[in-house]
């Protein structure tokens, strides 16, 4: 028996909400597979237009996919590789940085008890901040960089093969759908619009990590490699990310220096660089269509952490985003887009405020 649409529109919801289910933990349970595929095609989507480049100067097709891999290879074995030195020496370092931030606190606590004669210990646990744990999820990091370290070779496999399939299968794609009502260059508007924004946000995120590294060195900071490899990378999840990125550098001040003015300072730093690049530069190169309401923001790192992990959280966004521009260029489900966009449509508000 098949139910019709209209005349049943309950059975029709409970049908589709328990097909978002079946998609929903089908993204969990197939992760080993859909992470890799994920992060191997935001690196192909970046890699393209240099493919296109090369294969415009006769560049044989092999090569012209070739090179932008061993590019992607290079740059990322280089973070790597920093990353890898700074962590190493971060891990030597917690013991004694998680020790001089226990005295602190003591000593933090002792005063404010002499000035306001209250016993801040009946109240407050010494132990605000276990060790234990802190290294515990410190090694924990280590490990989640070596699971990704041994799942490049597989992502820089998929990209490859993408790129060599990048210019076929938009001929393809026509020839399926020249009959089907679709738009033909429904595809080409899709991924034009994905390259603008990753090209754009990643540009955006080297200029936040290099700024921010910068500004670690001149305030004296340990690690100022790691600090601002990790401010390139949260900048990809707006607002929380950079609350993130800045957490580590004002705990290192409070170690370093044990001044809560010399913490504000870097503080001040980290503010006004995400506040210029998150508010001011990348909307207006962006706009608006490719931005994302702040509760959207929320739920998908929510969303992707608890499917993908830590790196599901890190490629929330991007992931949103691409979602959200492919609903945009879908006419039947265009309203989802709307829904997901950071502020109203133009004819809405004019609506409102007539």
């Amino acid at each position: 028996m098949i139910l019709d649409r209209t005349d049943n529109p309950g059975a029709q919801v409970l049908f589709s909400l328990a097909c978002f289910v079946v998609i929903v933990f089908g993204l969990r349970a197939a992760a080993p597979i859909l992470l890799p595929a994920a992060l191997a095609l935001f690196l192909a989507v970046l890699s393209l237009p240099v493919m296109v480049w090369l294969r415009a100067r006769r560049v044989p097709k092999a090569s012209a996919v070739v090179i932008p891999v061993l590019l992607n290879v290079a740059v990322v074995g280089l973070l790597i590789t920093f990353a890898s030195q700074s962590v190493s020496q971060l891990q030597r370092e917690l013991p004694t940085y998680l020790n001089t931030l226990t005295q602190l606190q003591v000593s933090w606590l002792q005063a404010v008890e002499v000035r306001t004669d209250v016993v801040l210990t009946d109240y407050l646990t010494i132990d605000l901040i276990d060790p234990g744990a802190v290294i515990s999820f410190a090694r924990g990091a280590v490990g989640r960089i070596a699971q990704l370290l041994s799942m490049t070779f597989l992502v820089f496999l998929i990209m490859a093969f993408m790129l060599s399939e990048a210019t076929v299968f938009p001929a393809k794609f026509k020839f399926l759908t020249r009959n089907s009502g679709f738009e033909d260059d429904r595809l080409e508007k899709v991924v034009s619009e994905v390259q603008t924004y990753l090209g754009l946000k990643t540009i955006i995120s080297i200029a936040t990590g290099l700024i921010l590294g910068t500004w670690a060195y001149a305030m004296g900071l340990d690690f100022p490699v790691l600090l601002g490899l990790t401010a390139f990378l949260l900048n990809y999840i707006p607002t929380v990310g950079s609350i993130i990125a800045a957490i580590p550098a004002v705990l290192l001040s409070i170690i370093l220096y044990g001044s809560l003015g010399h913490a504000l300072l870097v503080t001040l730093g980290y503010v006004t660089v995400n506040t210029v690049f998150g508010n001011i530069i990348e909307p207006s190169l962006m706009g608006r269509r490719l931005g994302l309401s702040t509760l959207v923001v929320m739920l998908s790192l929510l969303f992707w952490g608890w499917a993908w992990g830590p790196l599901g959280a890190l490629l929330s966004v991007p992931l949103t985003v691409i979602v959200k521009i492919w609903l945009e260029n879908t006419t039947d489900l265009r309203w989802v887009a709307i829904l997901l966009d950071k502020s109203a449509p133009q004819e809405a508000l004019a609506e409102s405020g007539d």
